[in-house]
């Protein structure tokens, strides 16, 4: 089986500004970095619905929605806090973003595709119940993840969140339940300045000082993740893969590289393969370098392709 590479055109439309760095060439760089990789070829292209209601109220609040429809303007750009903005193809882009990760779960739930990389922005996993910030509007991994949960029947499924900032959208959103065990590392102190007080049990929030490079990045996912993540069996594997904690990348100050990328890939390959069938569901979140961005991008999904 193949690997799924789920995007769409309306994703490039979403536009917060000249110079913000959630860009639509954030999303150039991904596709020009596989064609020049060659990865191109070897995956199966899907384009994302967008989401329905009824799976955004799985995560999220019927008034947030609604106020959020309401707010997407016809023309110029809408400010909801300093960083996050909405101009008049966000609201479709976000649906797309959200409606990515409910079609990866059910490519990979059939068994059509091993795996699959979702290509969208806006990113989510800032974004709260009932709240947009951190240039987040939808969560799409946790829509994703309880899409899994409530219309595939499973029991178990876990978040895995690698960006460089702390999902604290997911973990609101997924704290508490049974059904899921969300692991992620994240620099601290660090927006959103989250993460590091006394967490529900099925939390595993791992601060990193600034500087941390890949051994030491290596080092939690070895010693606390995979632990966890083995004793908790997951039927689906869920990535918020963010790759803003690269050594390129400069808004934030920790020092991984590709090969930090491809490697905690395959550990989290060999999780899904022991007890998820190998089902794996990642979508793109942070990642402002921008070649940085198409390059480790392109060793996630080498080793999600296994090729």
């Amino acid at each position: 089986m193949t690997t799924a590479f789920v995007t769409h055109r309306d994703c490039r439309l979403h536009d917060m500004g000249a110079q913000h760095p959630e860009c639509p060439d954030r999303l150039d760089a991904i596709n020009d970095r596989l064609i020049a990789a060659g990865l191109d070829v070897h995956l199966e292209y899907h384009e994302a619905p967008q989401a329905s209601m009824e799976q955004l109220l799985r995560a999220h609040a019927r008034p947030y929605l609604e106020t959020l429809a309401d707010s997407a303007p016809q023309q110029g750009i809408v400010h909801l806090d300093p960083d996050t903005a909405m101009s008049p193809g966000t609201w479709n882009a976000a649906l797309r973003a959200a409606g990515a990760g409910v079609l990866a779960t059910d490519l990979v739930m059939q068994g059509q595709v091993a795996n699959a990389f979702c290509a969208v922005r806006p990113p989510g996993h800032h974004a709260e119940r009932a709240r947009a910030m951190g240039f987040c509007f939808f969560n799409n991994i946790a829509i994703a993840a309880l899409h899994g949960i409530e219309a595939w029947g499973l029991e178990r499924v876990a978040v895995v969140d690698f960006d460089v900032h702390h999902g604290n959208g997911t973990e609101q959103i997924l704290a508490g339940r049974e059904d899921v065990l969300m692991v992620g590392s994240f620099q601290h102190p660090f927006y959103p300045y989250s993460g590091t007080g006394h967490a529900a049990a099925n939390m595993l929030n791992v601060p990193l000082p600034a500087g941390t490079r890949g051994e030491g990045f290596r080092e939690v996912v070895g010693t606390l993740w995979l632990p966890r993540l083995r004793e908790f069996a997951p039927e689906l594997v869920c990535i918020s893969a963010g790759f803003d904690a690269h050594a390129e990348d400069d808004m934030a100050s920790l020092g991984l590289v590709e090969a930090d990328y491809a490697w905690v890939t395959e550990q989290l390959m060999r999780i899904a393969a022991d007890s998820a069938q190998g089902r794996i569901v990642s979508m793109l979140e942070g990642g402002y370098a921008l070649s940085a961005l198409g390059r480790s991008v392109a060793a996630h999904i080498k080793v999600l392709a296994d090729l």
